[in-house]
């Protein structure tokens, strides 16, 4: 299956899962070495992140708590702009290593209003962890601690991410196929 149907778009697959599975594996090696001794505490955005956080959260050799949040600033294939809550963090993060876990990094804003919103409940520290990261999209200052994969500016679906609700299930990566 290279090429599939979702709605009124075609899309074709960019990244297998093999490939995704190594990365994964490598982000949480790597968290685990740099975060040793830490308990951090995993914050996944959703809905996009819930399969790569618990893929991460499975690969994890240290201990480790994982919690999430939901912001909304998608509509069909662009972003608003536009961020807002939908459901809020309880845990108290006073002294506590954070690492916000994301699907995908673009212009910043989702993840430049999370460190600022996390900021005001007095964490040891903020840490960005993302799947996939768009460089030429990046609009806001931001230290991306753990990046997965780099990417061009195309729309993904699959490991999570969805076209207008549709595709999060496929274990492979497709990218949009332009007509």
């Amino acid at each position: 299956m290279s090429t599939i149907q979702i709605k009124d778009k075609r899309f074709r697959i960019s990244i297998p899962e093999e490939e995704i599975r190594s990365r994964v594996k490598a982000v949480a090696r790597q968290i685990s070495k740099d975060m040793e001794g830490k308990n951090p505490l995993f914050l996944g955005v959703l809905n996009g992140s819930f399969i790569f956080a618990a893929d991460l959260m499975r690969e994890m050799t240290i201990p480790c708590e994982i919690s999430f949040v939901k912001l909304a600033s998608y509509q069909g294939t662009t972003s608003t702009g536009k961020v807002k809550e939908v459901i809020g963090i309880n845990e108290d993060l006073s002294g506590r290593t954070v690492i916000i876990v994301e699907d995908i990094v673009e212009s910043g804003q989702t993840m430049k209003q999370m460190v600022e919103a996390l900021g005001t409940r007095n964490p040891a520290s903020v840490h960005i962890c993302t799947l996939f990261f768009k460089p030429e999209k990046l609009k806001e200052e931001l230290t991306l601690d753990y990046v997965a994969f780099r990417i061009p500016d195309d729309f993904i679906v699959g490991y999570g991410l969805d076209y207008d609700q549709g595709g999060r299930g496929l274990k492979d990566i497709y990218t949009i196929v332009e007509d």
